[in-house]
């Protein structure tokens, strides 16, 4: 695979997101993602999952830079792309850990909200949802996401504003369970993941599985709806002009 690298120790497997520096997503890594899931959910000899990133991010996110160019088909075929991988890893049946070693936004925030826990490493980072300043509605599902953690009302006050939340923050609001340093990081999350698997199998899926119902059911729902809406505004001109600007920067660091 090209965007991801996985391991396996002890039946446990390490995926890490491996792509250019940040990490950004874009159509492959979703596709990789999706697929290299689904084959570990079937195979019996893997029983968790840590996922975690490279130097200081762990994703920064959806890559604006491809999306910007897709053309209007291209562009609804990824959200439907990204939003049924969201539903395949909130689904997912096994242990599955963030080890988020640096900058978590947006959607690498997604990817992060949709595991059992989340360590984080100490140092000058980002996590949160930042969409709506960016100039994208959030679907329904994903906000159910991040109020599964963070309870309604907190994660409606922070969606609403794009919050970025440093890791001290995001502790404290219950978006990550534990900071570690970051020479730490692994074994912090191989810890957490290794004592979800020491229980009996099927008790603690199906217990994940139960307490996820809600959550499944809204991830796993028709969003063609919620789609619509949100496309309309990613091709409108002030959402056009946001995500340029946004994009001219980037470029320019690059």
């Amino acid at each position: 695979m090209n965007t991801i690298e996985t391991s396996i120790k002890d039946g446990l497997a390490i995926i890490t997101l491996n792509r250019g520096k940040s990490n950004s997503m874009n159509r492959e890594m979703v596709t990789e993602l999706t697929d290299m899931l689904h084959h570990i959910e079937n195979d019996s000899h893997i029983g968790g999952v840590v996922i975690t990133g490279k130097e200081h991010f762990f994703s920064a996110g959806l890559d604006l830079i491809e999306l910007y160019n897709y053309n209007e088909e291209e562009a609804k075929s990824f959200w439907h792309l990204f939003l049924d991988f969201v539903a395949k890893i909130t689904a997912f049946k096994k242990p599955l850990v963030a080890a988020i070693n640096g900058h978590s936004p947006a959607g690498g925030c997604v990817i992060a909200l949709a595991c059992d826990a989340r360590v984080m490493a100490e140092g000058k980072y980002i996590i949160g949802l930042n969409e709506v300043p960016v100039g994208i509605i959030v679907p329904n599902s994903i906000f159910n996401l991040y109020a599964f953690w963070l309870g309604k009302a907190s994660a409606s006050r922070h969606l609403l504003e794009g919050k970025l939340f440093s890791p001290d923050e995001a502790l404290n609001v219950g978006l990550v369970d534990e900071l570690v340093k970051p020479e730490s990081i692994l074994t912090a999350a191989e810890r957490k993941a290794r004592k979800y698997m020491a229980f009996e199998r099927n008790t603690w899926q199906q217990s994940k599985t139960n307490i996820r119902k809600e959550l499944i059911a809204s991830t796993s729902a028709d969003q063609s709806a919620d789609l619509e809406v949100m496309l309309k505004q990613w091709w409108a001109p002030t959402t056009r002009s946001i995500l340029k600007t946004i994009i001219d920067g980037l470029q320019k660091k690059a």
